[in-house]
């Protein structure tokens, strides 16, 4: 089984781009990564939540996939998401191996709720259909008790686990069985605009977070980065008030602004990567304005 190394910096996750017919740009798409990676984040982890897999049909997930990868050009590794209905999730889990992926973020199944057992056996067939190594995303139907995450970890292509729920004791539990284990397990905070509860997560064992961030404004997110890993806390401090927080104000106007307004704020810098698809749905243009003025103040924080 390859291995999945991933360096100590923001992890980016991308947007997918649309045109004005609906279908998948991958020239956006390879663009918008080239010119993220650039600032040199830690890995990319294409067709995720943040670039709408919900969305996407497993040839849409494929191309997405197969653009990071041509983007990219060996300089980070490339992960890709698979989940929602099994067959969905085992297509797409080959696809990504077939277009180059080093890597799987396990997405919650469709919809239903299962038990421990369940969850476990998801896993282990998405395992089973591929040789790619697997980062398990614990969050919304897809909620791991820390047994279940032990028995998941006694499987070789399970090397990380992401944490979306936000019960920090229970996320302990999970780095305490890697420990356990003796196997060296990657862990993740996956909760939304992860920068703002971060320095909690680095100090129950969970130094990697997701930054949704990055992909709208990256010279914002390496500098929260840089400040949290120098331990500046006045840094810190000065981009949770006067930028992140008021981000997530925004955000929580309305369902699923998470990946909504993160496309805008691509948009606003220049690329054209389209609305988001449905059930979501864009900013107002009041509320794109207010974005803008975000974004100003970020940077002039930064600057």
């Amino acid at each position: 089984m390859p291995e999945l190394t991933i360096p100590d910096r923001v992890l980016y996750f991308p947007v997918t781009a649309f045109d004005e017919k609906d279908r998948v740009d991958v020239d956006l798409v390879e663009q918008h990564i080239a010119e993220r990676v650039e600032h040199a984040p830690g890995a990319v982890f294409a067709a995720c939540g943040t670039g709408e897999f919900h969305t996407l049909s497993a040839s849409e997930n494929a191309a997405v996939v197969g653009a990071a990868v041509r983007a990219s050009k060996g300089r980070v590794p490339v992960l890709a998401g698979a989940g929602g209905p099994l067959g969905h999730a085992i297509e797409c889990a080959q696809e990504a191996q077939e277009q180059g992926a080093e890597g799987l973020l396990v997405l919650p199944p469709y919809l239903v709720g299962a038990p421990q057992q369940g969850l476990i056996t998801y896993v282990e067939r998405i395992a089973a259909a591929t040789e790619l190594p697997l980062i398990v995303y614990h969050r919304a139907n897809a909620q791991f008790h820390p047994d279940s995450i032990g028995a998941l970890l006694r499987l070789p292509q399970v090397v990380g686990i992401k944490d979306g729920v936000g019960d920090l004791a229970v996320a302990q539990q999970f780095v305490r069985r890697a420990q356990a284990s003796g196997r060296d397990i990657l862990f993740f905070n996956g909760l939304l605009t992860a920068e703002m509860t971060q320095a909690a997560y680095a100090a129950i064992g969970v130094p990697m977070y997701s930054s949704a961030v990055f992909a709208m404004a990256p010279e914002i997110a390496v500098a929260f980065f840089t400040a949290l890993r120098a331990g500046d806390v006045d840094a810190q401090h000065r981009l949770l008030d006067g930028f992140y927080s008021p981000l997530i104000a925004l955000r929580d106007e309305v369902p699923g602004f998470a990946v909504s307004l993160i496309k805008a704020g691509v948009r606003l810098g220049g690329l054209p990567v389209g609305s988001v698809r449905a059930p979501l749905i864009d900013p107002t243009g009041a509320q794109v304005e207010r974005l803008a003025q975000l974004l100003a103040d970020g940077r002039e924080l930064v600057a």
